[in-house]
């Protein structure tokens, strides 16, 4: 179906995107990622990682 619709079946991503949270969570997330010495997208990256591969 993709070959016929000329769509690549193997979607290349960017590694970006926008994420919208209450100002509440985004505070507590900046809070335990400054807790734990990361940055905030690295403590989101790894959290996303563990969702991901740990289902």
């Amino acid at each position: 179906m993709c070959r016929e619709e000329g769509i690549d079946p193997q979607k290349k991503y960017s590694g970006k995107f926008n994420l919208r949270v209450t100002p509440e969570l985004h505070a507590e997330v900046a809070a335990k990622a400054a807790a734990e010495g990361k940055s905030l997208n690295q403590c989101v990256a790894d959290m996303l990682g563990e969702f991901v591969h740990n289902q």
